[in-house]
């Protein structure tokens, strides 16, 4: 909902205002409703923190940040919703919290006030935040349990650095920054983004998600940062309850999860893409108040329709309601130019031009008058949902000696023809150990030939519990959660993730496979939840097609000559040793040389090389070898 911004330093008050001024500037698009400041000197070090405010809960002036607590003694500022402030307000009332404002931010503060780090725990919601103690001359930094809510900071010799965009810090730092190594391999190799607290830019790092730290105001860019884990995903499943009991809890759960997400005093939206899961939401919404018209249900489309508009129509006809399409048309002209656009919201290159598609539609969102829009993201994890789960517990099984378990899933599967039939080798192979891998072209320059290192996206040894919560923890959520909070914020849209509520998670993760993965269904426990909310043709869907951008068709076709035109440059990663223009050309023709649906070359294998260079060239005056 906002951008934060903070320094501390030792360069004199005035300069360490106009340094938060300027974050928070950067950052305008995030908070256009209001900006402010708190800026003095606490145990001999200049303090700044400010926020860029969109106005969401109590649109009041007096719920404007930084807050100041009655005694003058804390101040917050904080990015984010906490869904359950109306409880949380009425715990502290009873422990004589005294409040002048109707949203969530003076609940946070006091929180922080009366239970310290303890009421991290009690949060539901997405957040992060930074709350000055000036009597104790600490700061307390936090963010939520998913990483919903950005944070990143800095240190250099002036001092700590903390901003909700990466961009905010680069522009007053006034250095240029290496691409950090690791993070260009694992992006260029694996298609991985966000999957540590490493960003792009060496030494600006991710303050991570689930913690909290504390530390002297006198020691801030003196000492490293000490985060502490205030939660962690559980493994073991609750106590023992009937199927019947589990599928109720799973509904009931959902359904509140989603009653808490629609509390705003502005207009609120749904994302309807037709699948299961943001059709559930919309679902829930209906259940939760059939009478409540003012919000809208809202679909991407292609120019000529989707294959997804019939799942859309029926899921609007079931529930009565109107639904607005958007039609998300850019020509493959357009197309580099888009993705150079997004790269400087997205602080990252995009994994695809689906970035470049959520974009188009939060821009719309915005001209339709929607602040707040609820999102399915998050389903396919805590759920099993993505096909690589079925060969993970094929796997698993195997492993374990279940021979014969492993060949009924898989038998399962191939009947009902859910996932088996959609598996290809292009989109399989980041799974599968590199002497199984058809050889390809390394297009990695001179500066990442020599890591060899790769991020282990496989089983590894954890089973699929584990591996679910590697996904909400490093190689899925923090990517999604990340491009989503960007395109949002860029149109200053907030996104909700009913599914990431934590009661959730803690709920279906820890559960049996055999929960998720049955009778070949993926999401079986929560198919069968919500089955009574949904036409039945959605809530059994055997596919889910993604809002479909035409990637593959464009680099066979209409991209071409904007390809051949960008290879004809000089190319600013082969510059910086990231990228060999040369063997990426000759991966390019090794593409062309396959079918348009076939072929162990995938878009994902051209796209990402590209949208490197793209987002080079656009932070390039940041960016030093």
């Amino acid at each position: 909902m906002c951008g934060l911004a903070g320094f501390f330093s030792s360069l004199g008050p005035e300069r360490t205002r106009n340094t938060v001024a300027t974050m928070l500037e950067v950052q305008r698009h995030r908070g256009p409703d209001h900006a402010g400041i708190w800026s003095g000197t606490v145990c001999g070090m200049d303090i700044g923190v400010g926020l860029a405010r969109l106005k969401i809960l109590d649109l009041s002036d007096a719920a404007n940040q930084p807050m100041v607590s009655e005694d003058g003694r804390y101040i917050l500022v904080y990015n984010g919703e906490i869904y359950n402030y109306v409880e949380l307000r009425s715990e502290l009332a009873a422990c004589d919290a005294i409040f002048r404002t109707e949203g969530d931010t003076e609940v946070v503060l006091q929180a922080l006030i009366h239970w310290g780090s303890g009421a991290f725990a009690r949060f539901n919601g997405m957040w992060s935040l930074a709350l000055l103690d000036r009597i104790a001359g600490e700061v307390l930094l936090s963010r939520d349990r998913f990483g919903i809510k950005p944070l990143y900071t800095y240190t250099d010799d002036r001092g700590l650095y903390i901003s909700s965009e990466i961009k905010a810090i680069l522009e007053v730092t006034e250095r240029r920054f290496q691409v950090t190594p690791q993070v260009a391999n694992a992006f260029l190799n694996q298609n991985l983004l966000c999957a540590s607290r490493a960003t792009f830019f060496s030494g600006i790092e991710e303050f991570p998600a689930s913690c909290w730290a504390v530390m002297p105001v006198g020691e801030l860019g003196k000492k490293h940062l000490s985060p502490q884990r205030y939660w962690a995903i559980p493994t073991a499943p609750l106590a023992s309850r009937s199927e019947c009991e589990l599928i109720d809890l799973v509904r009931t759960t959902f359904i509140d999860s989603v009653r808490l997400r629609l509390r705003s005093d502005v207009p609120i939206g749904v994302l309807l893409s037709g699948g299961t899961d943001s059709s559930a939401i919309a679902a829930a919404l209906q259940y939760l108040n059939p009478n409540r018209n003012d919000i809208k249900l809202i679909s991407a489309v292609g120019v000529n329709g989707s294959d997804e508009q019939p799942f859309i129509d029926a899921m609007a006809k079931h529930l009565n309601r109107d639904v607005e399409k958007v039609s998300l048309d850019y020509s493959a002209s357009t197309a580099f130019d888009l993705v150079s656009e997004v790269s400087w919201f997205n602080d990252e290159p995009p994994g695809s031009f689906s970035t470049v598609a959520h974009y188009l539609l939060m821009k719309r969102a915005k001209e339709l008058g929607v602040t707040v829009l609820l999102s399915g993201q998050g389903a396919d994890e805590i759920l099993c949902g993505y096909k690589k789960y079925l060969g993970f517990y094929v796997q698993e099984l195997l492993g374990s000696g279940n021979w014969i378990a492993a060949a009924n899933v898989s038998r399962q599967f191939l009947k009902r023809g859910t996932i088996l039939s959609q598996v290809h080798y292009r989109d399989a192979k980041r799974y599968l150990p590199q002497w199984l891998r058809i050889p390809e072209i390394d297009v990695r320059g001179s500066a990442l030939l020599n890591l060899n290192e790769r991020v282990n996206v496989g089983l590894n040894g954890s089973g699929i519990i584990g591996r679910q919560i590697s996904d909400v923890e490093r190689l899925s959520v923090p990517a999604l959660v990340h491009y989503e909070d960007r395109m949002s914020m860029a149109a200053a849209r907030e996104i909700r993730l009913p599914f990431l509520d934590y009661r959730l998670v803690s709920l279906l993760v820890p559960l049996p496979v055999e929960y998720k993965l049955r009778d070949g269904w993926t999401k079986w426990i929560f198919r069968r939840a919500i089955e009574t909310m949904l036409p039945k043709e959605i809530a059994w869907r055997k596919d889910k097609q993604h809002f479909i951008v035409p990637q593959n068709e464009w680099f066979h076709g209409e991209l071409r000559d904007s390809i051949s035109k960008l290879l004809s440059d000089q190319w600013l990663t082969e510059d910086l040793g990231l990228i060999d223009r040369k063997k990426f050309h000759a991966r390019y023709i090794a593409y062309l040389g396959n079918r348009k649906h076939s072929g162990h070359l995938s878009f994902k294998d051209l796209f990402a090389p590209i949208a490197l260079e793209l987002w080079a060239r656009r932070f390039q005056q940041h960016l030093t070898h």
